[in-house]
């Protein structure tokens, strides 16, 4: 029977029925489409974070191999780089860091356990060689019957970071300027040089100091010292080839270990030629033309009895024994030499002590005029009362004491006693005091002599000067501003040794100098080389045209004195007339000390001829 067309009880019934059903079909249709907007909304929001995060999102499946990813936005640069990690394993992501790693080995433990991990640091490689790294955290997931499905998790992008821990550790063992080895790396090398030292195969060490470099940088500027020092380590490593360690230890101070050599002083030597060679070629730097030169100094070790730091002190100390005898060669260091360094460096200890010990003091030899014989001035000259060693002579320590600046305030003594004593002499008699070019480089120079004329009473006319060659090759602002300073405080300037020096006479005309102290070289050879007598010559005449005194040291003959006074000399000193003495050991000295007057001057009796000095003694007879 047709329901619809006859329609009994349970037709009227199905009807309803029908329509419910419709309407919850509609009512579900509407959910689901709600439900799938909201799905697509989610997943654009979920989209839209994982462009944004700084993190690399990732999953992987049971064997571990990464089946999803999702890397950062300032990682991606091209549209394949998110399937970088695509297939590969996290164990393989982990095999960037060290493979005994404590932290590596407890990460893959881990993964053996199916723990979770946090913060470890692996690293992704590039299709350029480069390795993007990651701090990573990873946890399990298992299914619904609790089998292990695989990893997921995230990873922040470190590699900058990574990028500066690793340029603080280049710097940290390198120079920043040249990036050579720095001293601490190169240390490290040349121990590990000795210790790996097979049997005949020696070790050499080269230290290198480059002469010239500081003017190059006062003239032209750092910017381009920089660049020179740059220059220079890059021909050093050519010099090198890699057969070795080129090391900046600091300022312009190279060194180089070469191990494994089968004749080390000659290979070393050859080394060090080539180097002085490619130095010396000029460096253009900046359109500047620099031109300077290496002084190296070279240690050998026969193997590894000798230490890294002995190493170092010997081939110290053969560079400071090349520089002082000759700039721009190589010097190798020995055993005599070390034992010289080892007397001259206990001799600089015991000169450092010596002005606070009270052991300097002072002699005076006399200057006699030559036409009257009389005394016109002392010079003061300086000895050393050794406790040890008993009197030092100024050759034996004053050059030590130039090349360490302690003539400075050895220097500074001398003119404040040498002043005190003068004060006490006779008013026609003056004061001469040796200066050494390492004064004019310090600054106290001239407050130094104001302070001890000041102290002294002593007026400054009668303070006479004596300065060397040296000072005016030097020549510079500072020195003839002090000279000019020295003369307005009525100091007369003398130029001592002079004719020895390649220049002298041109150096007349760069400052008035108020005499001119003719070297003893010339006086000692004067009766038998006719070359002697002609420069002598000269040097009065020239004093006489010019009306500057003429001094002639190291008189020790009549026949020199007589030639002398021939010739025009104006003053004579040596040991004809007297020795180097104490101030007490003139009695006429003393006499005015004790009365505190100006004597007249006496007469002139004639010189002494006991040239040893010993019956010679200044009175009332012999003035």
């Amino acid at each position: 029977m047709d329901v619809l067309s006859h329609p009994d009880e349970r037709g009227i019934h199905l009807v309803p029925s029908l329509e419910s059903c419709l309407e919850t079909s509609r009512r579900l249709q509407y959910e689901l489409e709600r439900t799938r907007r909201a799905a697509d909304e989610s997943r654009q929001r979920l989209f839209d974070f994982l462009a944004t995060v700084s993190d690399l999102i990732w999953e992987t499946d049971v064997d571990l191999r990464i089946v999803a990813t999702q890397l950062p936005r300032d990682v991606v640069t091209t549209a394949d780089d998110n399937e970088l990690l695509l297939g590969k394993t996290i164990v393989q992501m982990a095999r960037g860091t060290n493979g005994s790693d404590p932290l590596y080995l407890a990460h893959l433990e881990d993964l053996r356990a199916q723990r979770p991990f946090r913060n470890f640091v692996c690293s992704i490689p590039q299709p350029d060689g480069g390795l993007l790294w990651f701090e990573s955290n990873g946890n399990p997931f298992f299914g619904k019957d609790g089998d292990f499905q695989g990893y997921r998790g995230t990873a922040r992008h470190i590699t900058a970071r990574k990028e500066q821990e690793a340029r603080v550790a280049f710097l940290a063992c390198h120079d920043a300027l040249t990036s050579l080895p720095n001293r601490v790396t190169f240390q490290e090398r040349l121990e590990q040089a000795l210790a790996l030292a097979a049997p005949g195969a020696g070790v050499a060490l080269l230290c290198l100091d480059l002469d010239g470099f500081k003017s190059i940088n006062d003239t032209l500027g750092h910017p381009v010292g920089d660049s020179l020092l740059r220059a220079v380590a890059g021909r050093l490593e050519k010099c090198v080839q890699g057969a070795g360690t080129v090391a900046r230890l600091g300022g312009d101070e190279f060194a180089i270990v070469r191990g494994g050599l089968t004749n080390p002083e000659t290979e070393a030597k050859s080394l060090a030629d080539q180097i002085l060679e490619a130095i010396r070629e000029p460096f253009e730097i900046d359109g500047y033309c620099a031109v300077v030169e290496v002084t190296v100094g070279i240690a050998l070790a026969p193997g590894p009895e000798i230490t890294a730091g002995q190493l170092l002190k010997n081939a110290d100390i053969a560079l400071c024994r090349a520089k002082l005898d000759e700039p721009g060669t190589c010097r190798c260091f020995d055993f005599e030499l070390g034992e010289r360094f080892e007397a001259r460096r206990l001799l600089e200890v015991e000169l450092r002590a010596a002005l606070g010990n009270d052991e300097f003091e002072l002699v005076y030899q006399p200057f006699h005029n030559v036409q009257t014989g009389k005394v016109c001035a002392f010079e003061a000259l300086l000895r050393w009362r050794h406790p040890r060693r008993g009197l030092v002579l100024p050759d034996e320590f004053i050059p030590l004491a130039e090349e360490t600046a302690l003539i400075v305030p050895i220097g500074e003594w001398v003119l404040r006693q040498a002043c005190a004593e003068a004060a006490h002499w006779p008013a026609y008699i003056n004061l001469a005091v040796n200066l050494s070019p390492v004064q004019f480089r310090s600054r106290n120079l001239v407050p130094a002599v104001i302070q001890a004329l000041s102290a002294s009473g002593l007026p400054g006319h009668r303070l006479e000067l004596e300065i060397t060659e040296a000072v005016l090759m030097q020549s510079n602002d500072q020195t003839l501003t002090a000279l000019r300073q020295l003369r307005g405080l009525g100091a007369q300037i003398s130029l001592d040794d002079f004719g020895t020096g390649y220049c002298s006479f041109a150096y007349i005309r760069t400052f008035p100098f108020d005499k001119i102290k003719i070297a003893r070289s010339f006086i000692r050879e004067l009766a038998e080389a006719q070359g002697a007598m002609a420069i002598v010559r000269a040097i009065a005449g020239l004093g006489t045209s010019l009306q500057v005194a003429t001094t002639a040291e190291g008189v020790e003959t009549q026949e020199q004195f007589a030639i002398l006074q021939a010739e025009g000399c104006t003053e004579v000193q040596g040991y004809l007339f007297s020795t180097p003495k104490p101030a007490a050991d003139f009695p006429l000295l003393q006499e005015m000390r004790r009365e505190s007057v100006t004597k007249p001057e006496p007469p002139f009796n004639g010189l002494p001829v006991d040239i040893t000095g010993n019956r010679y003694v200044l009175d009332s007879q012999s003035v």
